[in-house]
């Protein structure tokens, strides 16, 4: 009688905890049937908002020279920097604002050393070194009596350049909208505005041009990837590419799903495999960093890129470094086209 009431508690114990673990085990499948349900409306819900947003902004909006979308206050801001008196002797340490000079018809004293291409007329004159470490000798050479540089890069030349007396001004050139702000500064400042306008027309142009071609068209989800020399790295709005992406409307993971705050960060897989984005563009070069192989081989070591929609639907666009890589004024026109073939065609 006593083997059989221990028999009868082990078995009544066994039933307990089978219980115990059908019940948790169920409950961890509740949890995360709830966790992914919940990520999917949230990422929905970022998209949709993220979307709306943006297109309630720009619904509408057209361009013009009247209203060509510059920043009011940070376009005097930075035309106050300038001198009274325009300058005639002109050095520039930055790619960007030597195309903005060329377009101006403006032609400087001294241009920057540097792997990104500058325009075939400014070829013969005088290098002046890095755009972060100019060459102090050649700059006092030139006798220039302003030196212009990237707004980004302030704090570095002014310490570089501290005790020269020498005029300077820096401007922005980070993202689209920074190379408008800029160009319309520097053709205002220097009388040149038959010049500016034409180039910004162009560019306003464009901007109508691809907000009608969006009309009633769904925005595709996007993930921005570069490749350095070891890893890829996602990127955020803040950075050219992300600016054309905003420009263009389309919901960028990074900021919508991801929630970085810096200009590139590493990616984290499994983020993205839950904001699953409809695009993923690759800017990739052998001169500044991965290749197209290298992202390939990426691919083969790491199947959890081949589990994301944009790969299984054939969406993963590799782009040409010289035009996206490269804040360029010249160019902008180019790569708004270019993406905007990935999103509405």
């Amino acid at each position: 009688m006593k083997k059989l009431l221990v028999l009868l508690v082990v078995a009544a114990l066994s039933a307990m905890t089978a219980c115990s673990s059908t019940n948790t085990a169920d409950n961890q499948t509740k949890n995360e049937t709830v966790t992914n349900t919940a990520a999917n409306e949230t990422k929905e819900a970022n998209a949709a908002n993220t979307t709306e947003a943006t297109n309630n902004a720009d619904a509408g909006k057209v361009y013009s020279l009247e209203n060509d979308g510059v920043d009011e206050a940070l376009f005097n801001e930075a035309l106050s920097q300038f001198p009274a008196t325009v300058p005639q002797r002109i050095v520039t340490t930055s790619v960007p604002l030597t195309e903005m000079l060329y377009l101006l018809g403006i032609t400087p004293v001294g241009v920057p050393t540097s792997t990104n291409p500058i325009p075939a007329e400014f070829e013969s004159i005088d290098k002046i070194g890095s755009p972060m470490a100019p060459d102090l000798e050649v700059v006092t050479k030139l006798e220039p009596d302003l030196l212009l540089g990237a707004e980004s890069l302030r704090s570095t030349l002014d310490k570089t350049l501290e005790g020269m007396d020498l005029q300077k001004a820096y401007l922005r050139t980070e993202s689209f909208e920074d190379l408008k702000l800029s160009l319309k500064v520097l053709g205002t400042y220097f009388n040149k505005k038959d010049e500016m306008n034409a180039a910004l027309t162009k560019i306003l142009d464009k901007e109508n041009e691809l907000s009608k071609l969006a009309e009633g068209k769904e925005l595709p989800s996007v993930m921005l990837v570069i490749g350095t020399s070891d890893s890829f790295m996602v990127m955020s709005e803040k950075s050219y590419l992300g600016s054309l992406v905003k420009k263009l409307g389309a919901d960028n993971i990074a900021t919508s799903v991801l929630k970085v705050t810096d200009t590139y960060s590493p990616i984290n897989m499994e983020n993205v495999v839950a904001a699953d984005p409809d695009v993923i563009l690759v800017l990739a070069s052998g001169d500044h960093g991965a290749t197209k192989d290298k992202f390939k081989k990426e691919i083969e070591k790491n199947e959890t890129w081949t589990k994301l929609s944009a790969y299984k639907n054939d969406k993963i666009q590799i782009l040409d470094y010289s035009v996206f890589g490269v804040t360029s004024i010249i160019n902008a026109e180019t790569a708004l086209t270019e993406i905007a073939k990935y999103f509405y065609e």
